[in-house]
């Protein structure tokens, strides 16, 4: 293997596990559209869950608990807090029928502002607690001198994940009332289905899901709970690559891989091309990803194919009196 070749594997290796960061904030938020609702606040959910993950391996990294369940119960703890945040939006959104746009960025501000709060306010030195758990984050990989060590344990439940919510929506019962809800909630509602539950339950779900991204990011990816900081510009993209995979969880895979892809190619093309570029160009090479989403969403719109557009329902507030 030449020096190029070598090069574009660690390249491709370095952007799968980056992609998965999407690939979590992506699948939670297909399942919440896809029962009608828009949440601008994955990002603000990535960074709770980030949170609560390390304030658990702070916790319990004091404690003669064996790592491996630490970092599970790092893990459920990042998806609580997920489900968390998804449940205000919830009460706000399905109960209250606040404007979900509005809502979302709420959630977002608040998540990104809480997330500050909590990771800054731990010791400088709290970095040492996370250390004992990053071989078992990045499982079994974690001994690797190359950036196979990022393809750890989080990298295949994402994929997972993706899988089992992409077969749940198409294949189940159940995928098919969540669709009905979004596609026209007052149909659903009219043959028996629990439009509320539906809503709710989704949503929660959803939430949890892309927390996990936010987790699996600053453990995982970074091994350093600064990288809190970068959390929520990822979650925005991660929203970006919904609408890139047309609301499919196991297109979002292949998506997911792309994206982490155009994200590092400002970095990491330059040098194993040989090119020199400017510091200014960096952050224009990481506007890829969304100039792709941006085609593809003109691409789709002028197609006008019903199974490549949102749901119906997506962002309209569903009053049952009026049905």
């Amino acid at each position: 293997m030449n020096i190029l070749e070598s090069s574009f594997v660690d390249y491709l290796l370095t952007a799968i596990p980056l992609g998965m960061t999407f690939l979590y904030g992506c699948t939670g938020e297909i399942l919440t559209e896809k029962a009608g609702h828009l949440n601008l606040g994955i990002p603000g959910i990535m960074c709770i869950g980030g949170a609560c993950g390390c304030i658990a391996l702070r916790i319990l990294g004091k404690t003669n608990c064996p790592p491996a369940l630490i970092v599970i119960i790092a893990i459920l703890c990042a998806f609580l807090g997920g489900v968390l945040m998804g449940m205000i939006y919830s009460v706000l959104t399905v109960t209250f029928r606040a404007n979900q746009n509005v809502t979302g960025l709420a959630m977002t501000t608040f998540g990104a502002g809480a997330t500050k709060f909590i990771m800054s306010g731990m010791a400088t030195n709290a970095a040492e607690n996370y250390i004992y758990a990053l071989k078992y984050f990045r499982f079994p990989f974690a001994d690797s001198t190359t950036s196979l060590k990022y393809c750890g344990v989080m990298v295949y439940l994402a994929i997972i994940i993706a899988l089992v919510a992409s077969y749940v929506l198409n294949k189940t019962k159940v995928g098919l009332r969540l669709r009905a809800v979004g596609e026209n909630p007052a149909t659903a509602d009219a043959v028996g289905v629990n439009v509320t539950a539906y809503k709710y339950i989704a949503t929660c779900i959803g939430s949890g899901i892309a927390a996990l991204g936010g987790l699996f990011y600053i453990m995982d990816y970074s091994g350093s709970f600064e990288a809190y900081k970068s959390i929520e510009p990822l979650g925005w993209l991660a929203i970006a690559l919904v609408i890139f995979t047309l609301w499919r969880p196991h297109i979002s895979i292949i998506g997911s891989i792309l994206f982490g892809m155009l994200y590092l190619a400002g970095t990491q093309l330059p040098a194993m091309l040989g090119i020199k570029l400017s510091i200014s160009a960096t952050p224009l090479m990481q506007m890829l990803p969304y100039i792709v989403t941006i085609i593809v969403l003109i691409i789709t719109s002028v197609s006008k194919k019903r199974e490549n557009q949102p749901p119906q329902g997506l962002g309209v507030p569903y009053f049952r009196e009026d049905r």
